[in-house]
């Protein structure tokens, strides 16, 4: 009977191959993957800097971008066939390269990450719910907005704060913890959502003056110093700080590609990221521009020029647009936090105690951390610089990845035994020595090494936007090196 119990201790039915009736995932569903990815108010700021902000030829940002989103293309292939083959999870194809203790203890570092990123995010969210709050308390009586209880503040929050952040916690973890087929609806609905308020703002701000709009738009087309050798780092940098931000879902894209048809749905979403790009790119820029002009009546400070959008909506002061903006802002935050934070968090909390934890149990533990470090991000983690912790701590991402992709593709040939791989039997395949696989491990905190030094060294952190890649290579070849002996 213990034999039994032993062999089954790593099962939990979240966790297991997907039924193939289950891989109900096409390309289009992987494009709105990939739309959720960068429709977050730092993809929109981060887009509309690079072309607006920083007086850089815009078709060098342009090449640039699309050269950082092949790379994410390529590396997402890589890491997400074997999910897409065998319908396992990020953490427990971990398990093949590690072994099952090692999966369990390095894939907490992503689970850190999420677990933190999760309630910071949450507190932005709650943010976006306080100012719709105040708005309607505002529409009912202006006067009632200064009464003494909205002035008392306890850890720099008063009582419209703490339901609005109260809130988006219940309701988050109540979206997020039905199951894999609801998250896969609230990624379509929140892509197509956004998308369509984004065209909606960009008819607005277009409409309102279409000559002027049209021609500075037109403006920024300069194509004759493109091929200027100074444009060669800008290009460069581009495309790192273009790769970094969506490295952060490299690593764990199994939990997701676990659910997609065949490889060749998969290879054709994954380039969806770049028509994304593309697309969103489009109405980014439009949006801040157009916004300027209405703002301003001119483009003359263009360094001055906003583009947050919160701060765009800011200033324009007009109430139904500004709900109408804030509500499709919330429709990205909670999705972009549900795959990028939520979920790889939950797969490896279900992989640290498979036989204990369930979708419900695993949601009321991000649900609590998540509300802690949500309300102590203000008063204290915003202070300490704990996101500078948080960064070393995803240092391991481009490393785990370095290392399941050799062991994978060369040393096991892409074939995974789906038996073995839930098993803690000391003679099987993945159990190595006593759960941990050293020369995996050993190549993987000298990867680690090389990546957080961008983040540590002072007079390496130029190479900043490039550390998830120096790790990755790092640890690959280590790994290849001392595995294919």
């Amino acid at each position: 009977m213990n034999q039994i119990k032993s062999k089954k201790s790593l099962i939990n039915w979240e966790l297991v191959s997907v039924n193939p009736n289950d891989k109900l995932w096409d390309w289009k569903d992987l494009f709105c993957f990939w739309s959720v990815n960068i429709q977050s108010i730092i993809g929109f700021s981060l887009i509309a800097s690079l072309y607006l902000v920083y007086e850089l030829n815009i078709f060098v940002v342009l090449l640039g971008s699309l050269i950082g989103s092949f790379f994410v293309c390529i590396f997402s292939n890589l890491i997400g066939k074997s999910s897409q083959k065998y319908g396992l999870p990020f953490p427990v194809i971990l398990r093949s390269s590690l072994g099952i203790n090692g999966a369990k203890y390095f894939g907490l570092f992503r689970a850190i990450v999420g677990l933190f990123m999760f309630g910071i995010q949450t507190y932005f969210l709650s943010k976006l719910f306080s100012y719709l709050i105040r708005i309607l308390i505002f529409s009912i009586d202006s006067t009632l907005i200064d009464k003494d209880i909205f002035l008392v503040f306890l850890l720099g929050l008063n009582i419209i704060d703490w339901a609005a952040f109260t809130f988006a916690i219940i309701l988050q973890t109540f979206l997020f913890s039905k199951s894999h087929q609801f998250n896969r609806f609230i990624i379509k609905l929140s892509a197509i959502t956004v998308y369509s308020g984004m065209l909606l703002f960009f008819l607005v701000v277009f409409l309102y003056d279409v000559k002027t709009t049209f021609a500075a738009f037109a403006d920024i087309f300069l194509f004759s110093n493109f091929f200027d050798a100074n444009n060669f780092a800008p290009l460069i940098t581009v495309a790192g700080t273009v790769f970094a931000y969506f490295s952060i879902v490299i690593v764990n894209y199994g939990d997701f590609t676990r659910y997609v048809k065949n490889e060749n749905q998969l290879k054709k979403g994954n380039l969806s990221l770049m028509l994304n790009l593309i697309i969103f790119s489009f109405f980014a820029v439009f949006i801040v521009i157009g916004s300027d002009i209405f703002l301003n009546k001119n483009l003359e400070n263009m360094e001055r020029i906003l583009t947050n959008p919160t701060d765009i909506i800011g200033k324009i002061g007009n109430i139904q647009l500004t709900v109408i903006v804030l509500v499709f802002i919330i429709f990205s935050s909670i999705s972009t936090n549900l795959i990028a934070n939520y979920i790889p968090t939950q797969n490896v909390l279900l992989n640290i105690m498979p036989t204990k934890l369930n979708l419900k149990t695993s949601a009321i533990i991000i649900a609590l951390f998540g509300f802690l470090i949500g309300i102590f991000w203000l008063p204290l983690l915003s202070q300490i610089g704990i996101l500078a912790f948080i960064d070393t701590f995803g240092s391991f991402f481009g490393p785990l990845f370095g290392v399941m992709i050799v062991d994978y593709y060369i040393i096991k040939k892409t074939n995974l035994d789906n038996k073995a791989i839930f098993s803690l039997e000391n003679d099987d395949l993945y159990f190595y020595t006593n759960g941990w696989h050293l020369k995996a491990i050993y190549s993987l905190v000298l990867g680690f090494i090389f990546a957080a030094s961008t983040i540590w060294n002072e007079s390496l952190m130029n190479f900043h936007y490039f550390s998830w890649i120096i790790g990755a290579f790092i640890s690959s070849l280590t790994y290849y090196l001392l595995a294919s002996k």
